[in-house]
């Protein structure tokens, strides 16, 4: 994620055409709105279009606007979106729901700049920044002609995958821990805090749902808390990769394989999972990790772990 943060940082400042591609959940939108406070165009606005809630007989009308009596509904005049975008930036969200009938149409606009508002014969050129985003396999749909290739790569100047939320076991607690301060302070809640075996079981979930699945749970784990720490229990983990009473990795399922990370990484995690294992006895989780007690405390204080 740093390394895709640098990469976006670096083009943010153009105008350059970007596909983001992802999972549902994984933060699309989010990186959209974060390329757009980066850009030239951050003090105009940025126009979000869900394109997989358009009506296709709407297509037209949404994007491009139309004129009072254009057709039978149209009572009033609209302004389309691309007029809504002008000078700033549009996201195009699920573009790969747009009908192959109205893909020529989009592809006008990004070709040369130009399109007409429905009911109208003037034509206006467009001057916007244009950021999509998908979870489907557009190369799948172009093999099955149901996406036009020549959009794609009008669409895809520079393509950015978002990772599943479980590939970045780095940002899990912490992503947990600003949802625990963001919904704390908007519903006036007491602060709490995650207990370990929390933070464990987290680790272990399989996030189908990705971060949104995680921004839902920490919301109902803070409303339902009854105290100032979060317990496994108060999580209400469920799927298939389910994780045992004490936040650890299930051994049956997981085959008592650790999942990659770095060695940091790896040995607060096993420095935990000792711990859980012998409830905070420091001599016996030492024991467990052929360490001595004086090493093992040496390595809470270097890891900063809050374990008493």
């Amino acid at each position: 994620m740093l390394n895709l943060l640098q990469q976006i940082k670096t083009i943010a400042n153009t105008d350059v055409n970007i596909l983001l591609t992802g999972d549902n959940g994984t933060g699309k939108s989010e990186l959209a709105f974060y390329i757009h406070q980066h850009s030239m165009r951050k003090s105009e606005g940025l126009i979000n279009v869900n394109m997989g809630a358009i009506a296709e007989n709407l297509f037209e009308s949404e994007m491009f606007g139309h004129k009072k009596g254009a057709f039978t509904d149209a009572k009033e005049s609209r302004i389309g979106r691309f007029e809504l975008a002008e000078n700033g930036t549009l996201f195009l969200d699920e573009i790969a729901n747009i009908p192959l009938s109205q893909q020529a149409k989009l592809l006008r606009v990004l070709e040369n700049g130009e399109f007409e508002v429905l009911g109208s014969s003037k034509t206006i050129q467009s001057n916007i920044r244009l950021i999509s985003a998908t979870n489907g396999k557009i190369s799948e749909l172009i093999d099955e002609e149901r996406f036009r290739e020549d959009l794609y790569y009008r669409l895809n100047t520079l393509e950015f995958h978002l990772p599943r939320l479980a590939e970045r076991l780095d940002d899990i607690v912490p992503l947990a821990q600003f949802f625990i301060d963001k919904f704390t302070s908007k519903y006036k809640l007491n602060k709490c805090q995650l207990v370990l075996a929390a933070e464990n079981a987290l680790l272990a979930y399989h996030w189908p749902g990705n971060i949104r699945e995680l921004s839902h749970l920490i919301e109902r784990a803070v409303l339902l808390c009854q105290h100032s720490q979060i317990t496994v229990d108060d999580l209400a983990l469920r799927g298939k990769r389910e994780v045992n009473r004490k936040g650890g990795y299930d051994e049956n399922i997981e085959q008592g394989k650790l999942p990659f990370m770095t060695l940091e990484k790896a040995e607060v995690y096993l420095i935990k999972q000792a711990l859980l294992k012998t409830n905070d006895n420091i001599p016996q989780a030492a024991t467990l990790l052929g360490l001595t007690k004086s090493s093992l405390y040496r390595r809470i204080d270097k890891h900063e772990l809050n374990v008493f």
